[in-house]
């Protein structure tokens, strides 16, 4: 049984139920995912909505006396990205929009079919699967009410679920309890069909039926805390502790919250603060906060925001939603729809229930090596820069040319029209979600190591065309020998110049060139067979898979070390400090990067411990915000619990750490992406 939920150190007020934290600790420590099973099997060539109605007969209903909360999705495939029973990929780096299907309600999806229908008669095999869809649900929900009416006596909370289910999600909710309910029932029905979708801006759905709840006393925030609490518990079901590439936190379940609603209003609001609360007292990673803040966020919610992240595992996450909004509009999305925006389960920027999306990535400090290491003569520094570009955009035209086919799959049997039925547009097309009936069907461009591209245009100008220390094949060879074990020659490179993230104008001109070069030439690719293509900055963790490839660098890196993630500075090149990483981070316009750049910032933990640690952290987002940043992740660790960590995992098995779109338990992390996260820690403790 898990006995402590934050290993940095539980500083916490303890707001909720002794009973909530016992369930809580026995989810956490993968006594629930223990539990899961494998799906019946389905017949190779037999439509989606039969083997949904299937898993819906056949499901665990899991109801527990202890839960405020009914509705589970324990298929064991779900967990491995496949539609339960079938070898077939599920769906995953999307929103659904549950604020459309929680406030109108099956009855009111029924609806949109019916109207789907008469608009587009061409499409009534499809209409017909996302009935099949309705019908498997209603089936899926009348076992619970079954279930329920005859364990009425077994727990408090039984009768309340009992009642709910007579509403919802049939019909709209009438309270918070209901409200909750449904998203619940809608979020987790997807997950029991393998599907992966982020949850969205759930305090703006769930705000307004709190505050009415409270003015007419029907409840108070303790129970409303409690039964949000019971729904996050509930959303990690799916761990059991196995060692994977990402961790076995990485279902892409993100969360929105707080920014600009629909009404141009602030959306904060009391459900923002109890979802606060709760990942502040449980430390649960699963779902990943993206709060949308900007120069006019009230300052009690920028507050809150640093007291969550000095608690480190990097659960909480923040957009610039001026700049987020503005890039989005440059792009081409009407402004209303740019100002509703979310994420895709991970970091990207989309609009959701509109949106089929995925993503291509490509190093391009391989395309900076393959240019360099040619056997070319390039007589100035100009002259190298051109052939990088001509070379990023030869690499984009072959990224956009794999992609051509994505989102118009012929297959009758993809797991999608589940997820078709929670997309307006698809609906509104009369096509399904893989066959381009999404509003908008994009597929990323998206770029890693270009902190790295940067450093090592630097490092060449400066040794080879400025100072003449070597000429151009001289240090070729010198990278293609690794240095020759020679450290007073890599240090000698590693100190040649002042690198990106050090608030030094000339290292990041040269990455803000280097990032404008790759918006400009992702911006020659908008819209290519009828796919558009924003670009992004990401590696998500690929630091890993890139290395094996990547040689050494001319700053003074060796061959197959883990460079920059995201837009951060290679480890140890930042010697000034977080102040300046945001800085250098912020010289570039990123307006021009419609899909998302994140920076990381890594701390170490006892420097964030105290009231000026959070005070400190507050000034650092104020400032990303007025610098015109996009999206950070924060992060607090301890690099020799990390060490520690990685010898003795079952002393940390709720140690959470950021990757990139979500935190992963890091015991459960392969080595690779352990020494990743350790390498970048050492950069972390520098900074902090």
């Amino acid at each position: 049984m898990l006995h402590s939920f934050n290993p940095l150190g539980d500083r916490t007020p303890r707001r909720l139920s002794a009973a909530t934290r016992e369930l809580a600790a026995r989810y956490l420590s993968g006594e629930i995912g223990s539990t899961l099973r494998s799906a019946p099997q389905a017949a190779g060539d037999e439509p989606c909505p039969v083997q949904l109605r299937r898993l819906a007969a056949e499901a665990e209903t899991a109801l527990s006396p202890d839960e405020r909360l009914a509705g589970a999705a324990r298929w064991l495939e779900a967990t491995f990205h496949r539609f339960p029973g079938t070898d077939r990929p599920s769906v995953s780096h999307v929103t659904a929009d549950f604020r459309h299907a929680v406030t109108g309600g099956l009855a009111g999806l029924e609806a949109d079919i019916a109207a789907g229908r008469r608009a587009n008669p061409e499409g009534a095999p499809f209409y017909d699967e996302l009935a099949a869809c309705i019908g498997a649900m209603r089936l899926w929900v009348e076992r619970y009410r079954a279930e329920l009416a005859e364990r009425l006596e077994e727990s408090p909370f039984f009768p309340r679920i009992a009642a709910a289910l007579t509403q919802v999600p049939e019909r709209p909710p009438r309270d918070f309890f209901e409200a909750v309910q449904s998203l619940w029932l809608f979020w987790t029905f997807q997950r029991l069909a393998g599907n992966w979708s982020g949850l969205g801006r759930i305090d703006e759905l769930l705000g307004p039926f709190l505050d009415a709840d409270l003015e007419a006393g029907r409840l108070d925030l303790g129970e409303a805390r409690e039964i949000l609490a019971c729904f996050w518990i509930k959303g990690t079901e799916w761990i059991t502790g196995r060692r994977v590439a990402g961790g076995d936190a990485q279902f892409y379940q993100n969360v929105i919250l707080a920014g600009t609603g629909r009404d141009g209003r602030e959306v904060c609001n009391r459900v923002t603060m109890l979802i606060f609360d709760i990942v502040e007292e449980l430390h649960i990673s699963d779902f990943p906060l993206g709060v949308r803040l900007s120069r006019k966020s009230p300052p009690p919610l920028l507050r809150r925001v640093a007291e969550l992240q000095s608690r480190g595992g990097g659960i909480v996450s923040i957009y610039n939603e001026e700049v987020v909004i503005a890039a989005l509009v440059k792009f081409g999305y009407p402004e209303k729809e740019a100002c509703d925006f979310t994420n895709d389960g991970c970091w990207e920027t989309l609009i959701p229930g509109e949106t089929a999306f995925s993503y291509c990535p490509f190093d391009a400090l391989q395309v900076w090596q393959d240019v360099f290491f040619a056997d070319c003569n390039y007589p100035d520094f100009e002259s190298l820069f051109a052939a990088y570009s001509a070379a990023l955009r030869r690499r984009l035209e072959q990224v956009c040319a794999g992609c051509s086919g994505s989102f118009n799959a012929p297959d009758r049997t993809a797991p999608t029209p589940l997820l078709s039925l929670l997309m307006p547009s698809c609906i509104r097309s009369g096509r399904p979600y893989n066959r381009r009936g999404a509003k908008y069907n994009v597929v990323a461009l998206h770029a890693g190591g270009l902190p790295d591209v940067a450093n090592s245009f630097t490092a060449v100008r400066k040794l080879v065309y400025e100072d003449e220390c070597c000429t151009l094949n001289e240090l070729r060879g010198i990278l293609l020998r690794d240095f020759g074990g020679d450290e007073r020659l890599r240090r000698m490179f590693e100190r040649c110049a002042v690198w990106y993230g050090n608030d030094d104008e000339a290292a990041d001109a040269m990455l803000a060139r280097v990032v404008s070069g790759f918006a400009a030439a992702a911006a020659e690719f908008r819209e290519r067979d009828g796919l558009l293509h924003p670009a992004g900055i990401s590696t998500f963790g690929r630091e890993v898979e890139f290395a094996p490839s990547r040689l050494a660098t001319p700053f003074g890196r060796r061959a197959h070390d883990y460079l920059s993630g995201n837009l951060a500075p290679s480890p140890g090149t930042d010697r000034n400090g977080p102040g300046a990483v945001v800085k250098s981070c912020c010289r570039n316009d990123f307006t021009q990067i419609p899909n998302g750049c994140p920076l990381d910032l890594r701390f170490d933990a006892a420097a964030l411990a105290s009231p000026s640690g959070v005070a400190m952290l507050e000034g650092l987002l104020k400032s990303f915000i007025g610098l015109g940043g996009y999206y950070l992740q924060v992060d607090a660790v301890s690099r020799e619990m990390l060490v520690d960590a990685k010898a003795h995992p079952e002393r940390y098995p709720n140690l959470a750490v950021r990757i990139s779109g979500w935190s992963a338990r890091f015991a459960t992390l392969e080595t690779a992406w352990q020494d990743m996260v350790i390498a970048r820690s050492i950069q972390g403790a520098e900074a902090g």
